[in-house]
């Protein structure tokens, strides 16, 4: 691998993408060359880098020679077509989609978790479902110390995790709720404002939602643990930006908070906010923009042999995706 890649960004213009973007000049990756690709309609754009203006240029069959590494972060579609034809110009895709998550020949990489994967790439490594990310950044070093065997999780997932016209939705619903004006709403089914959904992504036969089953299906293949079972909801709530989960864990191995804490303090990438004594403890609106999640409520589970619970919450534009694709990109360079 270059020294000095070229890189590209697939999806330049969305609200991934441009997180990618300032991750990648905030991290000092050594980029030699950044290429910016999106749909015909953001040509003509233009994003920062480093001070200076890259123009958005279309992404075609051709888009790919001369690239060391692609970000992707346009959707399933999108990968399924392009990131074939980027390998075969030689280019690592590093893919945001959901497309080749569970591909058995496709690594599925959390780096503070299973780094050494990367290594088996076949010129596409997948970066996990959002929620899954923040929610094992908490959950795998418990595992490594007392054994998971399965998990019961609710999500509280903020609105940009369904894009940008999502941020808008919420925005001007409740300014029409502040000036009683009747709500419109264009991207979910229901009135996000002020307001919760049960669903995230689409209804599977068994009443799990496509969303709520990636935590079993991911987590099996980012952990090595093809026994984890997870019973989750995953629910949209009107945040703005940030996922937060609550855990319940079942571990083979007696945990107590006194030794959970420890290995949680040990964890890379994870920060400990457990003091709610004095009311502190993660929220969404303190975790956003960070890289790092945050980890607290920590206690016995009242209900589980070997039980803990705990709440996570963690930016989901960041380790939820850009982040995590930068953070897979410098394990390549390594």
């Amino acid at each position: 691998m270059n020294p000095n890649p070229h890189v590209a960004v697939v999806g330049a213009t969305g609200a991934v993408g441009v997180e990618m973007i300032k991750t990648l000049e905030q991290r000092n990756f050594p980029v030699g060359k950044l290429t910016l690709l999106a749909s015909a309609r953001s040509v003509g754009k233009k994003l920062k880098f480093r001070g200076h203006d890259i123009a958005i240029t279309e992404l075609t069959k051709d888009s790919f020679k001369g690239i060391d590494i692609a970000l992707f972060s346009a959707g399933g579609s999108i990968s399924k077509e392009f990131a074939p034809i980027a390998t075969k110009a030689g280019c690592v895709v590093v893919d945001n989609s959901s497309a080749f998550r569970m591909d058995p020949t496709v690594p599925l990489v959390v780096p503070e978790i299973n780094a050494a994967d990367c290594a088996k790439h076949q010129g596409i490594i997948a970066n996990p479902n959002c929620t899954t990310a923040i929610t094992l950044m908490a959950l795998y070093p418990l595992h490594q110390a007392f054994g998971v065997t399965r998990i019961f999780a609710s999500s509280y997932q903020a609105v940009s995790g369904t894009g940008a016209k999502a941020i808008e939705e919420l925005e001007r619903q409740v300014d029409q709720i502040v000036k009683k004006q009747p709500v419109t709403k264009e991207v979910y089914p229901h009135q996000i404002a002020f307001n919760v959904l049960p669903q995230v992504d689409s209804f599977l036969d068994t009443g799990y939602t496509k969303e709520e089953m990636k935590m079993e299906n991911e987590g099996r293949k980012i952990m090595h643990h093809p026994n984890f079972r997870a019973s989750v909801t995953c629910v949209r709530v009107p945040v703005y930006r940030a996922h937060s989960v609550a855990v319940s864990a079942e571990f083979a191995k007696p945990v107590t908070v006194e030794a959970a804490r420890a290995v949680l303090k040990q964890a890379p990438g994870l920060d400990v906010v457990d003091d709610p004594a004095n009311k502190v403890y993660p929220m969404p609106l303190f975790t956003a923009e960070k890289y790092n999640c945050a980890v607290g409520r920590l206690r016995m589970d009242c209900a589980l042999e070997n039980g803990l619970c705990f709440w996570v919450s963690g930016d989901q534009l960041l380790k939820g995706a850009a982040l995590n694709a930068v953070q897979i990109a410098e394990v390549l360079l390594k």
